[in-house]
């Protein structure tokens, strides 16, 4: 039996697919988990800024492959499985967290960019967890293999936030989403879970939290600070290592306190 306290977030022989991976969260997230040993797949459809990742990835030693993804599109996510597996086997560990966050009052937003959101927040994550996990079902019975499923949610599926219905509401979808898959798919040994951040700066939000209102904002905090990407690694580790080989259907919330 492997001794997992002997390096707790080794990740070696794991295959990764990040979405969203050409900026953000879902770069860090690529970087981290192939300094950690694991093959990483970077999913997104900026080819140009994937290959800047892939580039750092192979830099420091890791290794990286990238396809073009559509996250809301399930011909294009059959398209980056096939061609995940081309280059290191079956995506083992499955990583959903590409997003689109539009801010606008509900009686302001329009229809169109109620159904982006839903399309990109919720239809995306169920189609990628989908597919990941009809692969490892069928590749299961010849290779043993366990599997993990990991959505990035937010703290705003469960804390309303004026101008985020839609958004919020994709994310509570997913939180639920994430208990059910995790009942169906614990008898074939995947793990279903769920991180759910706080404010983070990144370059989606970057310029939103240089105004008054912003700055108002992280004031407010607990803490009255933004948290940084980096706070995420040690969620990350845990539930795609083997120390969270016996958790399933959870959900947890890293958010410097920002929720209370």
């Amino acid at each position: 039996m492997t001794d997992i306290l002997a390096d707790p977030f080794d990740l070696t022989g794991r295959i990764a697919l990040v979405t969203g991976a050409s900026s953000g969260l879902g770069a860090r997230f690529a970087r981290i988990l192939a300094r950690h040993g694991a093959k990483v797949v970077l999913a997104a459809r900026r080819l140009d800024r994937l290959d800047a990742v892939r580039n750092d990835i192979e830099r420091d030693g890791g290794q990286a492959s990238c396809v073009v993804l559509d996250v809301a599109d399930e011909h294009s996510l059959t398209a980056a499985f096939d061609a995940a597996e081309a280059v290191f086997g079956v995506v083992d560990t499955i990583i959903a967290n590409a997003g689109v966050s539009i801010s606008q009052r509900s009686i302001a937003m329009t229809t169109e960019q109620f159904d982006q959101q839903i399309a990109i927040n919720l239809r995306g994550p169920f189609l990628t967890a989908r597919e990941g996990a009809r692969r490892l079902v069928q590749a299961g019975s010849r290779e043993k293999r366990h599997g993990r499923i990991l959505f990035i949610t937010s703290i705003l599926a469960t804390a309303p936030e004026v101008g985020l219905a839609a958004y919020g509401a994709s994310k509570a979808g997913v939180a639920q989403m994430s208990r059910v898959m995790a009942l169906e798919l614990v008898r074939q040994g995947i793990n279903v879970n769920v991180i759910a951040p706080g404010y983070i700066e990144t370059e989606m939000n970057r310029d939103w939290f240089l105004t008054e209102s912003g700055a108002a904002q992280v004031a407010a905090f607990p803490r009255r600070r933004l948290m940084r990407e980096a706070d995420l690694d040690g969620a990350l580790l845990y539930f795609a290592s083997d120390l969270s080989r016996a958790v399933t259907g959870a959900m947890l919330t890293v958010d410097d306190g920002q929720s209370i």
